[in-house]
């Protein structure tokens, strides 16, 4: 295995635990009763049984029918108890990661999408009714909408868009305050650090390996203006290597302590919000665990500075060919 399919094939592993800490936390939020009801996969479009094709180079491809998909999204919110009756909230879904599940080759694949991506996205009005569509970062899809239930789906839609209208089938978001909760229930995580964190958290010296612990962790994983690059993408990179080390270090916890997953799942279920009933956490939980993970892909693209903001314009060539790998095949 070359070095750069291994660690491809490790930082793949951090979408694996988080997501599997996402389905056991949002379990235990819904045998709790703290989920909304009727909140369950996306309403019917009238297209069930039909097999949506989609042409590239050439060549029909028709969509495959035994691919799940779920959307995770980390939001930049630090409250516990969203409470929101208007459709407009200022939670922008900084983590954005889908991933996909193949039942018949048993694998899992994430994409992780950088949140500055232009998508288009729909304006909702005063009753949550669409009133517009409108192109910009994607991670803004989430602040129209009511900060759970509909801010989700609103985003999950403009994936959907993005990846050419393939079915986003459930969510699951989580707070960024739930970060130095988990991190500190799994005793810190060690890293070395990336970037020159100089005036924005002096503890943090590049080059230099450490023991992140509490919101030192979000800092890390979080930060971007004050640092050197600025962008999303070197964010991104932080963020998979702080998760593929949290990964090692909640499975040593998991080895050490039978109770450590109902433990962290009572922690963490009021920071999440999610589209799953109970039956189905558990049977995506029991399949995920049991499949393999393939990789993670990350769309290429363009990022430049916009007007005011940066933008990140992805190619639609490669990101049309990775959709068609993953979720279609030859039309026979």
């Amino acid at each position: 295995m070359s070095g750069a399919s291994g660690r491809n094939k490790q930082l793949l592993r951090y979408a694996a635990i988080f997501a599997l800490i996402v389905f056991l936390a949002s379990a235990a939020m819904l045998f709790l009763n703290l989920w909304e009801q009727n909140q369950g996969v996306f309403q019917s479009d009238g297209s069930e049984g039909l097999l949506p094709t989609i042409s590239y180079n050439d060549q029909e491809y028709v969509l495959r029918q035994d691919v799940e998909t779920l959307l995770v999204m980390g939001l930049d919110k630090f409250d516990d108890s969203i409470q929101n009756d208007a459709y407009t909230n200022d939670q922008q879904a900084d983590f954005i990661l889908l991933l996909v599940i193949d039942h018949t080759n048993t694998t899992c694949t994430a994409i992780h999408i950088n949140r500055d991506t232009m998508a288009d996205m729909s304006i909702l009005g005063v009753a949550g009714e669409q009133v517009g569509i409108i192109n910009k970062q994607l991670a803004l899809a989430h602040t129209y909408g009511n900060g759970k239930e509909v801010s989700c789906r609103n985003t999950a839609e403009a994936v959907s868009n993005l990846l050419f209208n393939v079915k986003v089938d459930h969510y699951v978001s989580v707070t960024m305050d739930a970060v130095p909760i988990y991190n500190d229930l799994v005793g810190g995580v060690e890293l070395t650090v990336m970037d020159d964190f100089s005036g924005v958290d002096d503890t943090l010296i590049q080059g230099e390996t450490v023991t992140l612990t509490g919101k030192q962790a979000l800092t890390y994983i979080r930060s971007r203006y004050g640092m050197d690059d600025s962008t999303n993408n070197a964010r991104m990179k932080r963020q998979q290597q702080y998760m593929e080390a949290l990964y090692y270090q909640s499975l040593e916890c998991v080895e050490q302590s039978d109770e450590f997953i109902v433990d962290a799942s009572l922690e963490l279920a009021d920071y999440m919000v999610t589209s799953c009933s109970a039956e189905r956490l558990q049977t995506l939980f029991e399949k995920i665990s049991a499949y393999d993970f393939t990789e993670i892909r990350t769309p290429e693209g363009d990022l430049i500075k916009g007007e005011k903001y940066m933008e990140f314009y992805p190619d639609v060539d490669a990101l049309k060919q990775m959709v068609v790998e993953l979720f279609y095949e030859p039309k026979k």
